[in-house]
């Protein structure tokens, strides 16, 4: 009997691949509740919280803004070098006990699918892209990491086959290191020739530099997830960073491999297997539909200009207190909340 059922879940699996899988809804929607509570810290310090939040583009919808708090000051800004939009509160020392935020919004989300590559890529000008060539400090791509970069590429002749050596490179010699923090920092040096295990931003940081070490505009994009089983959802800690680079004569085209590695460690899957290279075709050149835009960039300088130096990135809030960095992975010392509730 067991292996009866064993067999009909093997060719329900099966038949699941071959009608689509993975088989993603085109369109999520949710609201997002984000909750931050900063009254712990002394009455007679400042603190001042800088908070990315979603815009409406091309991938996503961002209606119904609402947001609440007891700040003394507040401001609606973007970074001068990427535009990300930033909202600024400062709670000052004049002894209020609490100091509470709360930003909400609805968000409706469609799949990302660049797939229908064309067979002639034109010629672009690297100058338009001066932005997504360049290197950032975890990032250089100078030295032995633009000679492993071209030994990757070697023999490829477009923009298409190039970032495509470097996606399934990535994807055949990675993996996902649940022991990291966060989504890690994305030191692309030690990724590649000390430790080749990370998380989202670790990878996706060697994506994108690995590119722009070889002349193709890349950059990541810093999100966060939304909910999937139809019910309120805590997402307080399901950040996400992706990526994508630009193909001339077609525009910007959507990767994952963190996810592809994602999966494998997930479903204990090999590279092998035929899940993986699903995986594999899905991830390049798209985008599931449970993720939410909040920011892009590298060595970030926020505005209002922080006291510390550049952030690595934005895909976390940041907060200050008399000017001192908190971690934003701390619970302890920097209490905030993200919640998922579904939309019908």
């Amino acid at each position: 009997m067991k292996k009866v059922i064993l067999a009909f879940l093997i060719n329900l699996l099966c038949v699941s691949f071959v009608f689509g899988f993975p088989n993603f809804p085109k369109k999520v929607k949710g609201h997002i509740v984000m909750d931050f509570d900063l009254s712990h810290y002394n009455v007679k310090k400042d603190v001042k919280l800088w908070v990315p939040y979603p815009i409406s583009n091309e991938y996503q919808t961002i209606s119904n803004i609402k947001i609440k708090g007891n700040f003394s000051e507040y401001g609606f800004y973007t970074d001068n070098k990427y535009e990300t939009p930033i909202f600024f509160a400062k709670w000052n020392n004049k002894g209020r006990k609490k100091r509470i935020l709360q930003i909400s919004f609805d968000a409706e989300r469609i799949e990302a699918v660049k797939k229908d590559f064309p067979k002639v890529e034109p010629c672009f000008d690297p100058a338009s892209f001066k932005k997504w060539l360049q290197p950032f400090s975890l990032g250089p791509i100078n030295g032995k990491i633009r000679k492993l970069a071209l030994k990757i590429t070697e023999n490829k002749t477009t923009v298409y086959e190039k970032a495509k050596a470097i996606y399934d490179w990535i994807c055949d010699n990675m993996y996902r290191d649940p022991k990291v923090k966060g989504c890690g920092l994305g030191d692309v040096d030690y990724l590649l020739f000390k430790h080749r295990g990370g998380k989202c931003t670790d990878i996706h940081s060697v994506f994108v530099t690995l590119c722009r070490a070889v002349g193709i505009p890349a950059r990541e994009r810093f999100g966060i997830r939304m909910g999937r089983n139809g019910k309120r959802t805590d997402i307080t800690k399901w950040q996400h960073c992706y990526a994508e680079f630009y193909m001339p004569g077609y525009g910007w085209v959507p990767v994952d491999p963190a996810d592809v590695l994602k999966m494998m460690l997930k479903r204990h899957l090999s590279l092998k297997d035929r899940e993986t290279k699903l995986w594999r075709k899905y991830f390049w050149g798209a985008w599931d539909p449970y993720r939410i835009d909040i920011a892009r960039g590298r060595d970030i300088i926020l505005n209002p200009h922080q006291k510390g130096g550049p952030l690595n990135n934005f895909g976390y809030p940041y907060a200050e207190v008399d000017g001192k960095k908190i971690d934003s992975l701390d619970p302890s010392k920097f209490k905030y909340t993200f919640t998922f509730y579904p939309i019908n």
